[in-house]
């Protein structure tokens, strides 16, 4: 079992909390994760997230409080399912109770029809592993953020929404009857509402249902999610039937933009001892697109005539230091490290660190294992030994990012590597790589200390230890034109050079300020 303690201090376990209340310290997931799903499995919480084109795919979280979380494994650790390749978005999870089983749905796109799906897996338990069912819907419009409900007479559906907003379209909320073993939607599709309110904009998306009151309730997100325009916003909407009508709230939006959060939306409601949380993802305001979408608790309250509202009060009240990190790699790969979906990477750990094959993929970056930011100011740092790095190959930290803010720009990035020839410091983007700063290597068989040192999310002071002090090579490197869309900026480690080398990073250091 993998399990990295994420966040530390905070409330007590529920266990340990009897008839006390959560006391909410957000965000509860750092970072970019997200469209969150959350279910509960007994007395234990569990938690996913988007995962973007960053394998391994969509992290399971374990909590026991709904604000502490442990990452204890992913849905897909061995990469992606064979009939999709990318847009690996909103996985969803449902606990089928009755048949103590755990399913997953999730978004990709269909490498043959390079549609937007709604795939599913499932598992024993929440821990896995998964097994995956392949596509349950793939409009010609693209089919996104599934969700599974029950109606009262104990008729199972699959919700999701059509993503017409990609064509200039509506975008209707669609369910359907679901198998039980939930492999095949059978029966005829109805639609549960659209986006017809002036505030919604050009989409409605990310439902979650839950009931309460003799209604089922949903909540659901609205406007632009995922760049430096985002607007997005939460409205609720509720019937007597899970099929409808519905009846929206005619004081939505319920959550908007505060002091601390903004663009806040997509998640799913949970409930914890009669009252009902809800866990989406937004924006802090000082870390904006540079961290990416965060995913944020906060309390469900009701009207006089029952409906579900916030105080739209939830606060930045972590402290950052809680994310620092340090690998030293003698343990393994620890599960936080990323790398591109497409990119099967080959590396070796143990007392020496670690050993990474050199490539020229990904848009000429590299072999790259990453994760994400959680915070716009930060430093890392790593030492590279050039005695046991071959040929011409280079070992480096970086910050990646997309070749510009559009969706589904190529991956680009700024950084700073060691070779036996020369310390360097780059930006590569669409494959072409400028060396800003370059200073030799006088000798080749000692180890360099590499750092890059971030401020406001997206300026770059880089590094280099000489005679016991830091080196700054290039300072101020604006990164800003790279953040990508729908996702924060990564940061770590890159392997550039010729497949049939290898480099070796030593340790690698996080520090959150």
């Amino acid at each position: 079992m993998i399990m990295i303690p994420l966040l530390f201090s905070g409330c007590e376990s529920s266990a340990e909390q009897g008839e006390q209340k959560i006391e909410i310290t957000n965000p509860v997931l750092p970072g970019d994760r997200p469209d969150p799903t959350v279910i509960k499995v007994g007395d234990t919480y569990w938690a996913s997230a988007t995962s973007n084109e960053w394998a391994p795919l969509f992290p399971i979280f374990k909590s026991k409080d709904l604000v502490n979380w442990e990452l204890e494994t992913y849905v897909f650790p061995g990469g992606a399912p064979d009939w999709a390749y990318k847009n690996f978005w909103a996985p969803e999870l449902t606990y089928d109770e009755e048949h103590d089983k755990v399913y997953a749905y999730y978004t990709a796109r269909d490498e043959d029809s390079d549609r937007l799906s709604v795939g599913v897996a499932s598992a024993d338990s929440p821990e896995g592993p998964y097994e995956d069912h392949g596509p349950l819907v793939a409009q010609e419009l693209g089919s996104i953020d599934a969700y599974e409900a029950r109606d009262s007479d104990g008729t199972l559906y699959m919700l999701w929404k059509e993503d017409g907003n990609s064509q200039g379209e509506p975008t209707p909320m669609w369910a359907q009857e679901i198998t039980e073993d939930r492999t095949e939607l059978v029966g005829k599709k109805y639609e549960l509402f659209r986006n017809d309110e002036p505030w919604e904009g050009h989409l409605v998306e990310g439902i979650s249902i839950f009931q309460a009151n003799d209604y089922f309730y949903a909540t659901y997100s609205a406007g632009s999610c995922c760049d430096v325009a985002c607007d997005y916003k939460t409205g609720v909407a509720r019937s007597k039937n899970l099929l409808g009508p519905w009846e929206k709230y005619d004081e939505n939006p319920v959550i908007t933009d505060n002091d601390d959060w903004k663009c806040a939306g997509h998640g799913s409601v949970v409930e914890n001892k009669g009252d009902f949380y809800f866990l989406y993802h937004a924006y802090s305001r000082d870390g904006t697109v540079y961290v990416g979408r965060e995913a944020v608790l906060e309390k469900i309250k009701w009207t006089e005539d029952d409906w579900p509202v916030f105080e739209n009060d939830a606060e930045y009240s972590r402290e950052r230091a809680a994310w620092d990190f340090t690998d030293n790699f003698e343990s393994g790969l620890n599960p936080l490290w990323q790398w591109r979906v497409t990119q099967d990477i080959d590396y070796e750990t143990g007392s020496e660190g670690l050993k990474v094959r050199a490539s020229r993929e990904n848009e000429d970056l590299g072999t790259l294992l990453v994760q994400p930011t959680t915070s716009p100011n930060y430093e890392m740092t790593a030492t590279v030994d050039l005695q046991q790095t071959e040929g011409d190959a280079e070992a480096g930290i970086a910050l990646i990012g997309g070749a510009d803010n559009s969706f589904g720009a190529p991956v680009a990035g700024i950084g700073i590597s060691a070779g036996n020839n020369s310390v360097k410091v780059w930006k590569t983007v669409r494959e072409e790589t400028e060396i800003i700063e370059k200073i030799p290597v006088d000798q080749p068989d000692e180890s360099k200390e590499l750092k890059i040192e971030v401020s406001e999310g997206y300026l770059l002071d880089l590094a280099v230890k000489e005679n016991g002090s830091w080196n700054i090579i290039a300072e101020q490197v604006d990164a800003s034109a790279l953040v990508p869309w729908g996702m924060g900026f990564r940061l770590g480690m890159i392997a550039k050079g010729d497949s049939s080398d290898y480099v070796n990073i030593k340790e690698f250091n996080l520090i959150n300020y």
